[in-house]
């Protein structure tokens, strides 16, 4: 009877332990939201990482503004907040919390890999945005209608295209040009959408496999290179922001990205690693 009750006992506790071990490795997922447009480069870096710690798991959310993912990020929402561009450094680590410069990544006028003319002036794309030009024929290219895609004006993107771009800082968007909210989207449609153009990163160009193709501005090509020379200036950085004292999966994590292997996924995705 006693051996009976103690192999219960023993059943018992193990199940407990199984539960408490199982529910260990669950709270050690890192929730990842933010910036949409660091989002393509934040989801390769993690993918390389699952690569070599099959346990880790990650979930990346759907894009959150910049007061909300901050806000998330302090009442313990999210694990890693990604941001781009414009970081008040100083006011973010009064709060507790570390920002990571992760990269830098040329961003670019990607076109749909219909669409044949690869080098623009800023010019060129003021009048195709204007509907002054409306086929890429116009251009050198084939008898193909121009359908112009933009990011919202509050979008790091747009900020980059519109300060590089003399005759864009000003411009007025026409109702015809069709508006894409998250970077996904612009993605999506440059990737999908016959005689597109819109602005995206070379890290979407890179992961598209040759659907989407990046335009050299004034003659000047978005290379890695020439991004690190300073000759490409449109340039958003990437950042990975953390609370002071994160996990150990987030440590590991952050020091992942900016480790030589880091590097290397970095510069695979189109980016410039800051290390």
């Amino acid at each position: 009877m006693k051996t009976s009750i103690s192999t219960q006992l023993g059943a018992v506790v193990a199940i407990v332990l199984f539960a408490l071990v199982s529910e260990s490795k669950a709270t050690e997922k890192v929730v990842v939201d933010g910036s949409t447009g660091v989002m393509p480069l934040a989801s390769a870096i993690a993918k390389a990482f699952q690569a070599k710690h099959p346990d880790a798991v990650f979930e990346f959310g759907k894009g959150l503004g910049t007061k909300a993912r901050f806000r998330a990020l302090s009442e313990r929402k999210i694990d890693v907040a990604l941001a781009s561009h414009g970081l008040r450094v100083d006011d973010l680590t009064k709060k507790g919390m570390v920002v990571h410069e992760i990269a830098r990544i040329a961003v670019v006028f990607g076109v749909n890999e219909s669409v044949p003319v690869i080098r623009l002036g800023g010019q060129q794309i003021c009048d195709l945005y204007l509907g002054k030009i409306t086929n890429w024929r116009e251009l050198g290219g084939p008898d193909l209608a121009i359908a112009a895609r933009t990011r919202p004006d509050s979008e790091v993107d747009t900020e980059v295209v519109r300060a590089g771009v003399d005759c864009l800082r000003s411009l007025k968007m026409p109702e015809g040009v069709k508006v894409m909210p998250k970077s996904g989207n612009m993605a999506r449609e440059l990737a999908s959408v016959t005689g597109a153009i819109g602005m995206t990163s070379m890290t979407v160009v890179q992961q598209s496999k040759g659907r989407i193709r990046a335009v050299a501005l004034e003659g000047i090509e978005p290379t890695a290179e020439n991004v690190k020379r300073g000759t490409y200036t449109l340039v958003r950085n990437s950042y990975f922001v953390t609370r002071g004292s994160p996990s150990p999966e987030v440590t590991r994590f952050i020091e992942f990205a900016l480790s030589a292997t880091g590097a290397e996924v970095i510069a695979a995705n189109g980016a410039v690693p800051v290390k």
